[in-house]
């Protein structure tokens, strides 16, 4: 047996998503870190050993340019290119590689973290040490290090330091929340187990275990759905626990779980009642993935109303979108539903005050762990927002380190400092502004080699007809005037459209009427109808547009997409909660484009638009919000590229160019993949592409990039002084037009 003593700057428990973004953020920061896993395999939930879907703030789609980026981004974007087909152990390849491709970080797999040495009185610990068992190898561990990010989801490290938490739910009373409880109480999410099936191609006989339960005399039959073809996520329902004790009733939720997928594959087996002959189990799990233990205490703990009223928090650092999405306690058994769900009108803000520990002054946490409420938990517990809140949290310790400060540290002085360091790396964070001084492209004058002005979709593909209201949204910069629609008509009739804002910057639903308009129409085939909608807007933002049903009316879907522009089709309130007399607005749900991305209604405007002007490549915004915010292109011409081009009054020294591409952050990705997309590259990211800088009165090239993949870019050369300097698109991936949404520039 061998004991070892391990000093970094930093030392992250836990390798899940959060942990593995925490650990990667700090290294990029140029501290050391130990990132400390109990699995022989990252990614927690989301690895081979768990499968889990990585959902986040896009909720399956139901978000608009929801999306994350920073690091999750470059996992999720990398995983469509090397795993279009969602193996799992591919996707832990992803996840092993972008840990491993950080010289600052020391990976410990296979170690379990079981002491921690902290000292100082209750309302001031200090952690000192933590130390694990390297299982297999004979190894105990002590990770030395200033600051500690608990990343264990079960919130271990934490605890055994002193640290303040929670278990259970919260009395509605506490927090105002209308989904807690009258009383407090201990009960959590429970845990679930998955299976993966496959088809043989010949009959494969199934004789179920001793301990497989009988599923026909349970609800599970009646109130869940089993399909023989479905497998995977498709049965996360099958959870169990919630009125035990998570984590040390582990063993006998996992067998539980057991004995019913058992029974549930003898169900479909040999009831009769499926097709099911050749088909067999590839694969059942053997690792319960807990959804809810410890939730730690922080100066703020975000709740239910903080997430459905999209707070502002001026210390945010991250945002979520999954809906509220809490579960009966009894899980699989229930007679009710198996989850409800309530979503805010766009993606949610979260502030970096729930990152931290109010009582371990060195102590940072990231995933489900961090200071929410039960209810606000069941929202951000969700991997993809475990994951950019550990990009977040990564990035404070990495401050921390660097200034040898505490977390409250970073709140009280420098904040700006985290969230322009967010921001300068693309971290998933909406709705702040660029405001590094260092970044000579703020004080640049940008022009291009063209501009879309001219907003329209023209080329028809498949008709929609109007069974119910429809919706389209654009942006207004600075004024709409006219919108045309391409329509076929069955029978004379009128046609009604309304014009609604949106209300906040980050959500595409309708917020309120500004104009309508109704129009009368003859039969006819492919007619453009025109509607007079006046809107000058007191600042540039999306406009959506009803165009109100009419059986008598088909609009036109094009097969060509355009970046801002989004279809929708009006579903029917959803139902949120079947005890509820009257169901609240859900209008995220109600207004869908699933089935509908990349094919927007054929329309047109009269007027000028300046949404994709060169001047939003260095507007401040790298995302939408309240428009596209970027530049794009008028249509290439073959063999000829589109530049943008940033310029100073006098010369400047530029050594380094960051490039943040268009990924379109509304396209629905997912790790584990239950749709396949029709490409494995996002079509507008930019492929072939060189920086120039004007010098000696030519311009000189100063990189050049073949096969780009991806979205963020920085390009480090030698110096330079110029006072112009120039990116030319010379191929997108498939995008007819150049789109970029931020340029940076640094000496």
């Amino acid at each position: 047996m061998r004991f070892e003593t391990v000093q970094t700057d930093i030392a992250v428990i836990g390798g899940g998503l959060a942990g593995v973004c925490a650990a990667v953020a700090a290294a990029r920061h140029g501290r050391t870190v130990a990132l400390v896993q109990n699995r022989p395999v990252l990614g927690g939930n989301a690895s081979s050993e768990v499968r889990v879907w990585v959902s986040g703030a896009s909720a399956t789609g139901t978000h608009r340019y929801a999306r994350e980026t920073g690091i999750m981004g470059e996992m999720f974007v990398e995983n469509e290119y090397r795993n279009p087909d969602g193996n799992p152990y591919y996707w832990d390849l992803v996840v092993l590689e972008t840990v491993l491709a950080e010289p600052n970080i020391r990976l410990f797999l296979n170690t379990d973290v079981h002491e921690v040495e902290a000292d100082g009185p209750e309302h001031d610990r200090r952690i000192r040490s933590a130390t694990g068992w390297m299982m297999g190898s004979e190894r105990k561990i002590r990770f030395e290090s200033r600051v500690f990010l608990d990343c264990t989801g079960d919130g271990l490290v934490g605890f055994l330091a002193g640290a303040k938490y929670r278990i259970g739910r919260e009395a509605r009373s506490e927090f105002g929340e209308s989904w807690a409880p009258e009383e407090a109480d201990d009960i959590t999410l429970g845990s679930t187990l998955l299976f993966y099936t496959k088809d043989t191609g010949h009959p494969v006989k199934y004789i179920p275990p001793s301990f497989a339960k009988d599923v026909t005399k349970t609800t599970i039959p009646e109130r869940r759905i089993i399909r023989s073809g479905d497998s995977g996520c498709y049965y996360w329902w099958i959870e169990w626990g919630g009125e035990l004790d998570t984590v040390h009733d582990n063993e006998r939720i996992r067998d539980e779980l057991w004995s019913v997928i058992y029974g549930i594959w003898d169900y479909i087996k040999n009831s009769g009642k499926f097709q099911a002959d050749t088909l067999t189990l590839e694969w059942v799990g053997a690792v319960p993935g807990k959804r809810e233990y410890r939730r730690f205490v922080g100066d703020y703990m975000l709740t239910q109303n903080d997430v459905l009223r999209q707070e502002p928090f001026a210390d945010r650092i991250a945002f979520g979108g999954w809906s509220i999405d809490l579960h009966p306690p009894q899980g699989m058994y229930a007679a009710e539903s198996g989850s409800k769900h309530m979503y805010a009108d766009g993606i949610y803000h979260i502030p970096y005050r729930s990152l931290y520990s109010v009582n371990v002054s060195n102590m940072l946490m990231a995933g489900r762990n961090i200071s929410a409420s039960h209810v606000a938990f069941g929202t951000t517990r969700v991997m993809a927002t475990c994951a950019v809140i550990g990009e977040a949290a990564g990035t404070a310790a990495a401050l921390c380190a660097e200034k040898g400060i505490t977390p409250r540290d970073v709140y009280d002085h420098h904040l700006e400092e985290l969230q322009q360091t967010l921001l300068r790396r693309d971290a998933a964070l909406i709705g702040l502004e660029n405001r590094d001084p260092r970044d000579l492209a703020r004080r640049a004058t940008a022009s291009a080699s063209s501009e879309l002005v001219s907003l329209a979709v023209e080329r028809p593909a498949e008709p929609h007809k109007l069974e119910s209201d429809a919706g389209l949204l654009f942006p207004v910069d600075p004024a709409i005037g006219r919108l045309e629609l391409l329509v076929d008509v069955e029978a004379d009739t009128a046609i009604a459209v309304e014009l609604w804002d949106t209300g906040r910057a980050e959500n595409y639903v309708p917020h309120a009427k500004i104009v309508d308009a109704s129009v009368s129409v003859k039969r006819g085939e492919r007619q453009w109808i025109a509607f007079d909608l006046p809107w000058r807007p007191a600042a540039p933002c999306n406009a959506f547009v009803i165009v109100k049903a009419n059986a008598a009316v088909s609009l036109w879907r094009s097969d060509e997409p355009m970046t801002g522009v989004l279809p929708f089709v009006r579903g029917r309130k959803p139902i949120v909660d079947p005890k509820l007399e009257e169901q609240p607005g859900q209008p995220v749900a109600e207004w869908s484009m699933r089935r509908m991305a990349r094919k927007p209604f054929c329309f047109r405007l009269a007027d000028e638009t300046a949404a994709y002007g060169a001047g939003k490549a260095a507007g401040g915004f790298a995302r939408p919000y309240g428009g596209p915010n970027m530049w794009v292109s008028e249509r290439m011409r073959e063999g000829s590229g589109e530049w943008l081009e940033l310029s100073w009054p006098e010369p400047v020294a530029v050594s380094e160019i960051q490039l943040v591409w268009n990924d379109d952050v509304n396209e629905y990705l997912i790790n584990l993949h239950y749709i396949r997309m029709p490409f494995d590259i996002i079509p507008e990211l930019a492929a072939d592409y060189r920086l120039e800088a004007w010098t000696d009165g030519g311009w000189a090239t100063v990189h050049r990039e073949t096969g780009n993949r991806r979205r963020k870019r920085t390009h480090r050369f030698d110096t330079v002084r110029t006072n112009r300097i120039r990116v030319v698109v010379e191929r997108t991936n498939g995008c007819p037009r150049a789109e970029l949404p931020e340029i940076r520039v640094y000496s």
